[in-house]
């Protein structure tokens, strides 16, 4: 398993987790962005940088990701790009993205799209929160135990 991040949008608090976490069980990760991002120095972390513009760094990550892959990210249609490849995606809230709950989400994703588009203001996403922090932190330990477990 490797961890994809989508790091333009990804809190800084959820990138000290995974830095952790790489570490503790010898993870490959890749942070994708359209601009420099800071990373321990570390021979499991690096960084791929993309062009700016619109989902330039999601195609990166679709065109890398490989099955059995975790990705982090918010971004739905992305999601639902790495699943159709066998990726498993953890959101920065700690949803995790599967192929049983993705096409949902994009879904309601469209729809809410369709709605901003026709003028309806939705409002934005929730305030990152300490019990999105911890639920991501549970979300990835769980999957980093489930990878270390499949290598007994």
């Amino acid at each position: 398993m490797k961890i994809w991040v989508d790091a333009d949008a990804c809190p800084v608090v959820i990138k000290q987790i995974l830095f952790k976490a790489v570490r503790r069980t010898d993870t490959a990760m890749t942070l994708v962005a359209n601009r420099s991002v800071w990373t321990p120095d570390s021979p499991l972390i690096d960084t791929l940088l993309v062009a700016a513009g619109a989902d330039v760094a999601d195609r990166a990550i679709v065109e890398r990701v490989t099955a059995g892959d975790l990705v982090i990210s918010e971004d739905i249609p992305l999601a639902a790009q790495v699943i159709e490849k066998g990726a498993v995606v953890l959101s920065p809230h700690g949803e995790l993205l599967t192929a049983d709950n993705v096409g949902a989400r994009l879904s309601v994703r469209n729809f809410m799209d369709e709605l901003r588009s026709g003028g309806v203001q939705t409002g934005g996403p929730a305030a990152f929160s300490k019990k999105d922090r911890a639920a991501f932190a549970n979300g990835l330990d769980a999957l980093l135990s489930r990878k270390a477990g499949d290598k007994r």
